[in-house]
Parts: structure tokens; sequence; C-alpha cells
């Protein structure tokens, strides 16, 4: 599966000009790189996050939907839509919709784990469900930002037998080795391709540090970026992820009865 993933600097509070940048950039990477699956950062309609958040929230998603939903249909692509601020029945949600090559959406996803460090936790409503779903047949899962840290949430994902683990993040500095540690740990722990998307720029007092990676499940990278606006691009191997597992069958050898 050849994934394309955008590292862009959001324009804060602003969904019409993100939408924009967003669509152009969809349709230069299928010109160019023509990938199976797309992916795009966390909070991209507003970035993480404004005060006045429950205002421009996408109410009940339609906006982030129909834009995805036209895009992968239009150019027959996968699009794993990173995440969106949304609103439904007074109830704010870190959301992440996954569309087809048919524009269909085939799953939604909540952000579980909220940051409470900057009252994310406050703001928002926490999702109760493991992202997983398919892309073209194969089964691949979905966590966001500070659900990466929750060493117990990716190993159920993994748990499920998904081959891929996206991560949409906004992903501050002075953080930066943190972001690339626990990518680095939660791919060759779970014996997974993870594709980790974070954005660059500034917003709300924060600043992103970019760092966007496509890594085997060995941990080694096979596109990454630094802190600019940027796509990477891989191919992944997923015969090559069955090999490892063969080499190395950390799951076979697990004994959870003592855990």
């Amino acid at each position: 599966m050849k994934i394309s993933a955008i590292q862009m600097d959001l324009a804060f509070n602003d969904p019409v000009k993100n939408e924009e940048k967003i669509e152009q950039l969809v349709e230069d990477i299928i010109r160019e790189e023509s990938p199976d699956t797309i992916v795009l950062p966390e909070m991209w309609n507003l970035s993480f996050y404004p005060k006045n958040v429950k205002e421009n929230a996408d109410k009940e998603g339609i906006r982030s939907k129909a834009l995805l939903s036209r895009l992968s249909k239009t150019h027959q692509v996968n699009i794993v839509g990173g995440t969106v601020a949304t609103i439904s029945n007074g109830q704010l949600f870190n959301s992440s919709y996954q569309y087809d090559r048919r524009g269909q959406l085939i799953h939604t996803y909540h952000k579980v784990h909220l940051f409470s460090p900057s009252k994310e936790d406050k703001v928002f409503t926490p999702g109760e469900e493991l992202g997983v779903f398919e892309l073209d047949g194969v089964k691949v899962g979905i966590a966001t930002c500070y659900d990466l840290r929750f060493v117990e949430w990716i190993r159920l994902l993994a748990l499920k037998e998904i081959e891929i683990l996206f991560v949409p993040a906004a992903w501050p500095h002075p953080r930066v080795s943190h972001w690339q540690t626990l990518l680095k740990a939660r791919a060759i722990e779970n014996q997974l391709f993870v594709v980790g998307v974070n954005s660059i720029g500034e917003a709300n007092e924060l600043k992103f540090c970019g760092h966007s990676v496509i890594l085997d499940p060995l941990g080694e990278a096979l596109a990454e970026s630094a802190e600019e606006a940027t796509v990477l691009t891989a191919e992944l191997d997923l015969g090559h992820r069955k090999e490892i597992k063969t080499q190395i069958n950390v799951f076979k050898d697990r004994r959870p009865e003592l855990y």
C-alpha cells in the first residue's frame, strides 16, 4: 500500500482556508504520487485549538465529511481524515473520519485520551471505542496524538491484528523527542507500520514540531520530515511485516496470564 501523509502549517481558526489548502494538496499529491491512501493531521479544520472552538466546530462534521467524501470519490483514493473539531448535541469531539475510494464514510473515531495539560479534557468529550477499520482489505487502526502515550490502548489495537497504525497529531515543541521515540517504540513493540502525521507552525501559544514519519515494523523510517510543509510518501510492503513476525514472534511469546 502506497501512503502519502500531509504535514502542513494550518491556518488558525480558519476552516475555509484550511479546506482550500487541503483540496489543492490532495490534487497535487494525486498528480505527483498516485497513492492508495492520503493521511491528514490532527484538528486540520481549526488547528489545536482556539478558545471559541465550540462556536466554530463543524456541526455534525457536515463540512468536513462533504470535503473528504468528494475528494476521495473524485480521485478514487482512500483518505484517513486526520481529525477535526466537531459538535453534536452540544458535545465537542476531536473526530476522525475515514473514507474509501468510492467516497463512502467507512469509519469514525473520536479521540479517547484528551490532553489534560491544555485542558482538552475540560472542553471536549472523549471517545469510547477503538479505531479499527479496513482500507483495500487491509486491517488498520487509528490513534490521535496523546493516545500514543497510552501503551495499553495501542496494544489493544495491535491485538485486533491491524497492520498499519495511523497517528494524526498536533504535537508541539519542546517534546519532539517524545514524539519520535514513542512512534518508534509503538512500531517495534507491536510490529506494525506506523504513520505519524504532525503539523507545523504556531497556534494558541503552541509551536508544532513537525517530524512526521512513516515507520516499518522494525522502527526504521521509510520516509521522514523535519519541520517544513511537505508530503511524505512511502510504499508499505505488508509481506515484510509477516517476515518480521515470523523471525521474532512477540505475540506468540506473550504471557498475558501474568500481566
